[in-house]
């Protein structure tokens, strides 16, 4: 974001505001940029269009914002009027004659004609949209993330614009901003003419319009419930029912939504058929290996329910999980997809279930000994389980859904990453729940780095006599030692790491569903 204080200023003469339009239209279309752009990436590119036209710096921040929107502008065209919002601030009302009431939301217009607030919800609900007037940028953040629109047009002030860019490019949320003409908090006004251009302004485009994630996260959950099931799960047996019931259990359903998305996202023609299973193969997979690691961990709860092996026994649990990965397996072959597309699913399936037990082997062999276990150990560790178990379901998708070599290599590399920062960060969260102060195993990543700390400092024994004092005394050593904070320099690395990869995809519609499902995690 903007460090230093700058001048918020739009120009008021016409020709000026279109100039600058027209060159930063000509500059973006010149460089192919794909959304998102960071805030260093639009300044550069502001800056190019004000040394152009030999313009005043006074108007970069505008000029930033019109790089921005030109970015956007073919995923924003692409999407249909009815998944649009159309986002206007409240200070356009006229306050002298203003009949409309605020609610939680925002105004709700009277319809009174003191202002043109009236004309311009009019033109957008006749078009399809979804009207707003509100300020800020959190409802419309917040919409986007519920699945209501997948795409924003908003008119608002410079220094609301400015404060809203971080949040909206961090979820990846497509938006035109248009600059109020002045600042202020009542009676202020915007480019009309420009406004209608920008609302009106629709190109079709397959490849561009973006997917909803939350849609399709409401369509995946479809997909686990006892009825959907009943077409995959014919024999009826204890152990068959046992399995569906285990499928059916909370759990976000992340790993198969990570799959649709994949497979949406390359393919030209998507089978809904083909879709379901895929979901229900890779969650087969996942609900298998998380009855098994419950076993191993000794854990009594999953989705605050009791675990399989403390009601139905560990013998009974092992084989349902078993019998979840051969049922998966049994699906996988019966795709109906081309042999070649066969043969790399089931191969890239069987490499993640060899490296998730390795991952899984290290993990339960390194927790006997903590004290000798290494940061680069433990990142391992982070890549061959979890990273690993969200490579496999975006794999399973891409490859499906026909994305070429370099594609894949990318989503392998952001995968790994992916797992190191979301464990890195289930940690922390472990470490801070004043539920979970007791469960030493549940942060390893903090125990290495306080270890990597005492072999710095010649205390190779101080991790093994801190585990045999009380929880209380080695929280408070990581506290002092600043572990948890040196942690968080790591989550912040990784996490910018996953989004350098995702910023090297070609796929625009993956790309920006992987930076949505980013913006909620981290």
């Amino acid at each position: 974001m903007i460090k230093t204080q700058r001048r918020l200023k739009v120009p008021t003469d016409v020709k000026l505001r279109s100039a600058l339009r027209k060159e930063a239209t000509r500059l973006i279309a010149q460089k192919n940029i794909l959304p998102p752009a960071d805030f260093d990436r639009l300044q550069e590119l502001a800056q190019e269009v004000i040394q152009q036209l030999g313009i005043d710096e006074n108007y970069l921040d505008f000029t930033i914002v019109l790089c921005g929107n030109e970015i956007w502008r073919e995923v924003v065209a692409a999407t249909p009027f009815e998944r649009r919002l159309l986002l206007l601030p409240q200070c356009l009302k006229n306050t002298q004659s203003c009949q409309g009431e605020v609610d939680s939301l925002g105004l709700i217009c009277a319809g009174c004609k003191g202002c043109q607030i009236d004309s311009v919800l009019n033109k957008a609900e006749a078009l399809g949209y979804t009207t707003l007037v509100a300020e800020g940028t959190t409802v419309a953040v917040g919409l986007v993330e519920e699945g209501a629109i997948d795409a924003v047009i908003g008119v608002s002030c410079m220094p609301v614009l400015q404060r809203s860019f971080e949040p909206v490019s961090r979820a990846a949320v497509p938006v035109l901003g248009l600059p109020l003409l002045f600042d202020g908090c009542e009676n202020t006004n915007v480019d009309y003419g420009w406004l209608f251009e920008e609302m009106h302004r629709l190109k079709p485009n397959p490849e561009k319009q973006p997917l909803s994630v939350s849609l399709l996260k409401d369509q995946v959950a479809d997909y686990f419930t006892d009825f959907t099931l009943q077409e995959f799960f014919l024999a009826n047996d204890a152990t068959e029912k046992l399995a569906k019931q285990v499928l059916v259990m909370g759990g976000q359903r992340i790993r198969p939504l990570l799959t649709v998305l994949a497979y949406r996202s390359y393919a030209n023609e998507f089978q809904e058929g083909v879709q379901a299973k895929m979901a229900i193969i890779i969650e087969c997979f996942h609900k298998a290996s998380l009855i098994h690691d419950d076993i191993e961990d000794d854990d009594d709860f999953r989705y605050d329910q009791e675990t399989l092996h403390k009601t139905h026994g560990i013998p009974l649990a092992i084989n349902v999980g078993d019998y979840l990965i051969g049922k998966g397996y049994q699906l996988l072959a019966d795709l109906p997809i081309e042999p070649a597309i066969l043969a790399e699913s089931l191969r890239v399936v069987a490499s993640s279930h060899l490296n998730l037990a390795t991952g899984q082997g290290a993990d339960l062999m390194l927790g006997q000994h903590r004290q000798a276990m290494t940061i680069d150990e433990v990142l391992k560790i982070f890549t061959q389980k979890t990273g690993e178990a969200v490579k496999v379901a975006l794999l399973f998708g891409a490859i499906n859904g026909g994305a070429p070599a370099d594609e894949l290599r990318r989503l392998q590399i952001f995968s790994d990453w992916f797992g190191i920062a979301y464990q890195i960060r289930d940690d922390l969260h472990e470490f801070r729940d004043e539920q979970h102060q007791e469960q030493v195993d549940h942060f390893p990543f903090l125990l290495a780095l306080l270890n990597e700390r005492f072999i710095e400092n010649g205390k190779q024994e101080r991790l093994a006599e801190l585990e045999q004092t009380n929880f209380s005394q080695l929280r408070r050593v990581i506290i002092d030692e600043q572990i948890d904070e040196y942690a968080e320099a790591f989550l912040n690395l990784y996490v910018d790491k996953c989004y350098g990869e995702l910023d090297q995809l070609q796929n625009l519609k993956l790309k920006l569903s992987l930076y949505g499902v980013m913006g909620k995690i981290f």
